[in-house]
């Protein structure tokens, strides 16, 4: 790859070029487990083309040109749905490599393989076939490697993947985007990458916004990474707080002068592999704006009104994306 080029689903294009951009969200995405409720839940391509199509539109309507899609091999990734979706709409989609932490991940085969000491190499030559040749066969290759941690821990399971993510950055200088468990790890996962040799400018910890306290994020900005505030309309389940206190926390942030290292999104999962899920209440009231409009028709508004300037929120949305990705 060039120097100043990333990799989408429908080949290399400028870093100089993605535009404004969201830097977490999900087409497709499912639990491990899924597969085997294909009975049921089968995946019905045409029609989740049809819904991709759709929400690349509702993106496009607010001026995104690129989104990143780091949903991991184990959840459901499947890069001929997104390089469909981009083809239709002309949307960049960058998709990613990478395994889900160790508690909701499809873990066996990578466990089972560290017992025969095989595992973090094996990890190792995964990330660097698909970065290199493309994935299973497609031709389409990862722009991102996706890593992710447990609540409070990086297991040693998920260290593996930190390792091989570092070494395999060293080499080909591909971003790592990550997702932090309810809050917890950011300084210990930018720490645990630049100790391994990983640079700091090509990675995101992601999710932060699941933590409330700016002290935590500073903490983690510390060591030189990108932070994600990336889910909005995602409030009182898997441990994430309201966007109420998501937007103090980033009006600090933005107050103190670290514009230029926050980039924002919804995490959100527009199909959900397998069976559709039914919602019970109160989760599904509290997620109703959980959707790719919601930072633009409802957080946007919130935060000029606070005073964040145009040129901060391009910052975050064009100038960081651009300078991770050169």
């Amino acid at each position: 790859m060039k120097k100043g080029m990333v990799e989408t689903v429908c080949g290399p294009v400028p870093a100089s070029e993605l535009g404004k951009t969201l830097i977490h969200e999900h087409f497709v995405f499912g639990y491990p487990g899924f597969q085997g409720d294909v009975t049921l839940g089968p995946l019905r391509f045409e029609e989740a083309l049809e819904a991709g199509i759709a929400v690349a539109q509702k993106m496009m309507a607010h001026g995104i040109q690129t989104v990143v899609d780091p949903t991991p091999n184990d959840c459901g990734r499947n890069p001929e749905l997104l390089r469909r979706i981009s083809e239709a709409t002309g949307l960049n989609i960058i998709c990613a490599t990478g395994y889900y932490y160790e508690g909701e991940g499809a873990t066996p085969y990578f466990k089972f393989r560290r017992l025969l000491g095989t595992a973090e190499e094996e990890i190792y030559d995964m990330f660097m076939a698909e970065i290199t040749n493309g994935i299973a066969g497609t031709g389409i290759k990862p722009g991102v490697i996706k890593l992710a941690s447990s609540k409070n821990r990086i297991t040693e399971y998920e260290k593996m993947f930190f390792r091989a993510a570092a070494r395999v950055q060293k080499e080909t200088g591909i971003v790592i985007i990550t997702h932090t468990q309810e809050g917890t790890m950011g300084p210990e996962q930018a720490a645990y990458l630049l100790e391994h040799g990983a640079v700091p400018q090509k990675i995101v910890i992601g999710h932060m916004c699941g933590n409330t306290d700016p002290e935590y994020h500073k903490k983690t900005l510390q060591y030189g990474v990108y932070i994600a505030f990336d889910r909005f309309g995602l409030q009182g389940m898997v441990g994430a707080p309201t966007d109420e206190e998501r937007i103090r926390t980033l009006l600090v942030l933005l107050r103190e002068g670290f514009a230029d290292k926050i980039m924002l999104a919804h995490d959100t999962v527009n199909i959900w592999l397998g069976r559709p899920l039914q919602l019970p209440e109160p989760f599904a009231t509290m997620t109703k704006n959980w959707h790719v409009e919601h930072v633009f028709e409802h957080i946007i508004p919130i935060l000029t009104k606070e005073g964040v300037t145009e040129e901060q929120l391009e910052q975050m949305f064009l100038k960081n994306p651009a300078a991770l990705f050169a």
